[in-house]
């Protein structure tokens, strides 16, 4: 395949050429099971490289994770030759999770029987802006106390990652409620009017409601933030 731009021979369609900067790849969609990942390259929404990365499962405990690390890796070695503007993913929640820490790019989770096609239809709506910033940059507010310690902090930094989230807003903490379930749960609630949610931490009998300012501007919008923020959540297993 040739670069679009710049006609430059490129080492694997759709990769980013190096030779004019330009990039032959606006989105990918990788379909992950456990043993084998295809990874699909869309240029305006038409497939223009499409390829395979495997693996061999081991079954050995002591090498398990480092077999699941470099699959991973492999995966998001490919996404990086494209240099998308965004990324989806389904299949296999552990690769897709170890896929998503390996990259930098705006990355959403579909659920669907024909993934490729689900992007079509998503890549149809608006278009949401894209925040880069800190997770220090995008928090905010009075209350500096998180409930839950390490496993709290996780929580605000999973959300605050999201590509759709302008500002996280730690709220005051309500200790006085009724719970026997130990360890740290999130959940996110349903959009306003101006598509903001709220992220509700209960660590014990303690809750903390912490306000997400996000990008969607509407209730609609709002609602597809919502899922992908508890999407990530669950992937992390950190979800009510």
């Amino acid at each position: 395949m040739e670069c679009r731009q710049c006609a430059s021979s490129l080492e694997r369609p759709g990769d980013y050429c190096l030779v004019c900067r330009s990039a032959n790849t606006d989105t990918v969609v990788i379909d992950c099971e456990r043993e084998r990942a295809t990874v699909t390259c869309l240029l305006d929404d038409e497939i223009v490289a499409q390829r395979t990365v495997t693996t061999s499962i081991e079954t050995d405990d002591r090498w398990a994770p480092a077999e699941r690390r470099n699959y991973a890796g492999r995966i998001a070695d490919e996404v990086r030759r494209k240099r998308p503007e965004e990324v989806y993913a389904t299949g296999e929640r552990d690769i897709v999770r170890a896929t998503r820490a390996e990259l930098h790019y705006p990355f959403y989770r579909v659920e669907d029987d024909d993934p490729i096609e689900a992007v079509r239809r998503k890549r149809g709506d608006t278009a949401l802006e894209v925040i880069e910033a800190s997770f220090q940059e995008k928090l905010g507010g009075s209350h500096s106390t998180v409930i839950g310690g390490r496993d709290g902090r996780q929580v605000l930094q999973t959300v605050a990652s999201h590509p759709h989230v302008k500002k996280l807003i730690p709220g005051p903490i309500d200790a006085g409620g009724s719970g026997s379930r130990t360890g740290v749960r999130a959940k996110v609630t349903r959009a306003d009017d101006n598509g903001n949610v709220r992220l509700l931490i209960r660590d014990g009998s303690s809750v903390q409601e912490n306000r997400v300012v996000t990008t969607a501007g509407d209730r609609e919008l709002g609602e597809h933030v919502r899922d992908d923020l508890n999407e990530v959540l669950q992937e992390a297993e950190l979800t009510e």
